[in-house]
């Protein structure tokens, strides 16, 4: 890990020094010069003549050939090749900066300044989207009055200072900043106990509020009163919408489900006289239609279309041309997509259903028109504030009770790409000036060592670091192994060895993909194990007998003895595809997709409480730091030729096969179609795309371009 840089620009002939926190080179000034050497310089770059360019090489070749060292900004950014590199892949993340083929070869990328990135120029605002930018840590402060309420009051023996003050205290405005494994539910919930036997508070005039059926359930089973509401905010909203129907529609109007949603799709398609397959083959890559089948494939395809209908009526804005980025390659999947959302609209309309976001909106529409029916609480509880937008935001203001309490995490906010907004949690003091802050760092989840490890992964976002009190060997390991294949059959091999239950064991992957790779290998093997992916919306309780699979972002909330991360790469962490191709289209713009990257990683490892495996082939990524490496064991798998599973030999027996017909075909001697060691390397390595194909031995661009979609048709069984 590198320690504090000294960052030198210059602007404006003015030299600005400034003090970097290890690999931060993100004040405002840098990442502007980057955006404005792409600008300036009139041809696609590499990132190395970049870099060159911008630390003022003037051996580069190519700026000396180009004359590129006339430019005004060459050599203005004097930050280490690793940082500039960080701000770059940064850039890229946020699309400001693209990445597009040379012509006459597709395999050498050149980047080229977006029109976003050409708007950040004249208007910065990435940077205000840090969280070290506007997140300032406060401190609990407990007072000798505190401390004599909590002596008077026994049930909070058990509970920490921190807790304590949550629970008891008076403020009208409580924002409680939990901390992973801080007990925020049970806070929450014991503070309901304390306004209602100890404040003398009518329970009837008390709402709890959450996200999810299953985080609503875990406060039912912890809250007594049978009087004090517990809802999600879907349920709350449906539960009004029921009761005075006749106020907001002309017309009965229910909750679509998941086959109507089929039905209303089936029918979009036909109207715009386009098949299911046709759809899927306009709206998904061949790299994203890979290994799933035609059901699978529907279903992303319906919930990123109704996705896009609730995301834009929560901006209130129409689905329309210049709310996405649209390319030429996109322009048909738009056309597409647009017709569909259209008509879904109208069916709705028409038939009487409504939607997630039409549940917030029509509740809203209801309250703002008939205010007497708005409901009267003393006291309304916030679970998971990290995570509302702005419509939800919106209700609890309409709402109105004079006592606000909320509980969030902003290092676990990671769900912007879905509409949520960190700024009403970093905000809060802003909204309440005279609100009461406390912060909760004591985890009583995970060991001290990866406790260690999960502060150091977020370290320089602001945040003060969480203390464990949960004392353990450390078992944390970092696992590198030479294939994906070799890396399922350790994970599958240690899971099958440990004494632990099933339920308390997960497997997380960035990527249903992966997750659903490794999940095909277990069928394979009938070990029983339930998945979560973010194409599953429904809970799923895992029996004792069962290893939970899942996304991350489906686990969240959830923990286990031991975790494997798998899949630590550069392509996963930050993840560069989509499964979702809507998510591509549109303009998201209010949030920094790579520290939600970094903050998807943290709650990842977060879920570990005793050990934790993180896997991967090829190199590790970035966010996995030198500082954090020194708190793990390395191990490299490449040479345990007994983790090797069956699924490489029968690669290996295909390609030769196919390279035998090549020969025949073309009357030349197999070896100048591939050589023997070649076909090994394939077989062993499994490169899944175009790029990786790069990496094997013999492989030049020629018989890529020639082989290479053949030779991935093989390794993908297809």
């Amino acid at each position: 890990m590198m320690g504090e840089a000294l960052c030198k620009v210059f602007v404006n002939n003015q030299i600005y020094l400034n003090i970097l926190k290890p690999f931060d080179c993100r004040m405002e000034l840098d990442y502007i010069l980057i955006l404005k050497a792409l600008d300036e310089i009139p041809f696609g770059v590499g990132k190395k003549l970049l870099i060159d360019f911008l630390q003022g090489n003037e051996k580069n070749k190519s700026i000396i050939k180009n004359r590129l060292d006339r430019y005004d900004n060459f050599g203005k950014l004097e930050c280490s090749k690793e940082e500039i590199t960080l701000l770059i892949n940064n850039l890229i993340l946020n699309n400001m900066i693209g990445r597009t083929s040379i012509k006459g070869n597709k395999f050498w990328k050149v980047m080229e300044l977006t029109e976003k990135g050409r708007s950040e120029i004249e208007t910065p605002s990435l940077y205000k989207r840090k969280l070290s930018y506007g997140f300032k840590e406060t401190k609990t402060i407990i007072t000798d009055q505190d401390r004599v309420i909590f002596n008077a009051l026994p049930f909070l023996d058990k509970f920490n200072d921190g807790q304590k003050k949550s629970i008891i205290c008076k403020n009208s405005k409580i924002l409680c900043i939990a901390g992973a494994g801080s007990g925020k539910t049970a806070v929450l919930t014991k503070r309901i106990e304390f306004l209602v036997k100890y404040t003398s508070q009518d329970p009837k005039k008390i709402l709890a509020i959450t996200f999810t059926k299953k985080a609503k359930q875990e406060m039912v089973s912890r809250i007594s009163n049978d009087l004090v509401s517990v809802e999600t905010f879907n349920s709350f909203c449906e539960k009004n919408l029921r009761q005075y129907n006749n106020l907001v529609y002309d017309k009965p109007v229910k909750v679509i489900n998941y086959r109507d949603k089929i039905l209303i799709i089936r029918s979009a398609l036909a109207s715009l006289n386009i098949s299911i397959d046709q759809a899927i083959d306009i709206y998904f890559s061949r790299a994203q239609q890979r290994g799933k089948t035609e059901e699978k494939l529907l279903n992303i395809f319906l919930n990123d279309i109704f996705f896009l209908r609730d995301y834009f009526k929560f901006k209130h804005l129409p689905i329309k041309l210049d709310s996405f980025e649209i390319t030429t390659k996109h322009a048909t999947s738009f056309k597409m997509v647009l017709g569909i959302c259209n008509y879904v609209e109208a069916y709705m309309k028409k038939y009487g259903y409504r939607d997630f976001a039409d549940q917030l909106l029509d509740t809203l529409s209801l309250f703002e028109k008939h205010n007497d029916l708005i409901p009267k609480f003393d006291h309304i509880l916030i679970d998971e504030y990290h995570d509302v937008n702005s419509t939800q935001v919106k209700l609890i203001d309409t709402l109105s009770a004079p006592n606000i309490f909320c509980v969030g995490d902003p290092r676990q906010s990671i769900f912007g790409w879905r509409g949520s907004d960190i700024r009403y949690i970093l905000n809060f003091e802003e909204k309440y000036p005279e609100c009461e802050i406390i912060t909760l760092s004591e985890n009583y989840r995970s060991t001290e060592h990866i406790v260690k490890l999960i502060n150091s992964s977020i370290r320089n976002m602001g945040f003060a670091d969480l203390e464990s009190n949960v004392k353990g060997e450390s078992e944390i390991q970092l696992l590198k192994f030479s294939s994906q294949d070799i890396e399922f059959e350790f994970v599958i091999k240690k899971i099958m060895s440990s004494n632990l239950p099933r339920n308390e064991i997960f497997v997380l992957a960035r990527t249903n993909k992966i997750l659903n790779e490794l999940s095909q290998l277990m069928k394979q093997k009938k070990i029983n194990h339930v998945v979560r992916s973010d194409e599953v919306r429904r809970s799923v309780l895992a029996r004792e007998d069962e290893i939970t699979l899942a996304t991350i972002h489906a686990i969240k909330g959830m923990e286990a003895e031991m975790v494997f991360v798998i899949g630590c790469t550069p392509n996963n962490f930050p993840c560069k595809g989509s499964e979702h191709p809507v998510i591509d289209l549109v303009k998201i713009e209010e949030y920094d997709k790579e520290e939600e990257e970094k903050r998807l990683f943290y709650v990842a490892m977060s879920r570990a409480k005793r050990i934790l495996h993180l896997t991967y082939t090829g190199s590790h990524t970035y966010f996995i730091t030198d500082q954090m490496i020194s708190l793990m064991s390395e191990k490299n798998f490449r040479s345990r030729p007994t983790l090797k599973i069956n699924l490489s030999n029968d690669t290996l027996t295909r390609l030769k096969d196919w390279r035998k017909d090549i020969s025949k075909s073309s009357k030349i001697p197999a070896y100048c179609v591939m050589h023997d060691r070649t076909l090994m390397d394939i077989s062993t390595e499994m490169p899944s795309t175009l790029l990786e194909l790069q990496d094997i031995h013999g492989l030049g661009p020629t018989k890529i371009i020639k082989y290479g979609d053949q030779i991935l048709d093989i390794i993908h069984g297809r």
